[in-house]
């Protein structure tokens, strides 16, 4: 069973997501919070696996929310599911800095989102495929186009897997591109994290274009 917390300021959408994903099979609500504050408490009393997470909300708000659960977070920490009604840069941006795992419109349907929280659950980085475009934009304006020293500690073929990831590939999309098992993708990217000290998955792909180490359409 995947434990599953829902964090949404208003109550009706967060009564749907809440009876959407009681009525799906495999997954366990442990909790419903109404704020930052309280999806900040929640997560630490009831350990849930995935959360998801509005980042309009009063108070203490999503992205906030995210780093500050992460941040307090017991290893192996929660895969955040960022849900949005807002497409825009800044909100893209800020969530997959504070470390979350996906990002996901509100409108994308009741199958979309219990796929996600199924990939983001399974360690795979998501996002709507209309975000996509503008987080990739958004990193391309910022990156130097130089490859800080910190990827330096890399290995050729660290490196090889951290372009692939931020290219969207899956493990098992790497490890059939590069000839190797799914589980020394899995290393790679551990040993990469490590180096970098990056708490997700989705800090690594923020990596990876603030650098430069990969562009759009290159």
């Amino acid at each position: 069973m995947t434990r599953v917390l829902v964090a949404d300021d208003q109550f009706l959408i967060r009564a749907g997501l809440v009876g959407l994903l009681r009525a799906a099979p495999g997954i366990e609500v442990v909790g419903e919070a109404g704020d930052g504050a309280e999806a900040v408490a929640l997560a630490a009393e009831t350990l849930p696996e995935v959360i998801l997470m509005d980042i309009r909300m009063p108070g203490v708000n999503g992205i906030e929310a995210t780093e500050r659960i992460l941040a307090q977070a017991a290893d192996p920490p929660p895969r955040v599911l960022v849900l949005t009604t807002f497409d825009l840069d800044e909100y893209v941006y800020g969530a997959l800095r504070a470390g979350a795992s996906g990002f996901l419109l509100k409108d994308s349907g009741p199958e979309r989102l219990l796929a996600a929280v199924a990939a983001v659950g399974g360690g795979d980085a998501l996002f709507a495929p209309s975000v996509t475009l503008r987080l990739v934009e958004a990193y391309a304006r910022q990156g130097t186009g130089e490859h800080p020293t910190e990827l330096a500690a890399l290995t050729s073929r660290e490196v090889e897997v951290l372009k692939l990831i931020a290219r969207g590939l899956s493990n098992l999309d790497i490890a059939d591109r590069l000839y190797i098992s799914e589980a020394t993708v899995k290393t790679h990217l551990n040993r990469t994290m490590t180096k970098l000290d990056l708490d997700s998955r989705t800090q690594a792909v923020v990596v990876a274009y603030e650098s430069g180490l990969v562009v759009p359409g290159g």
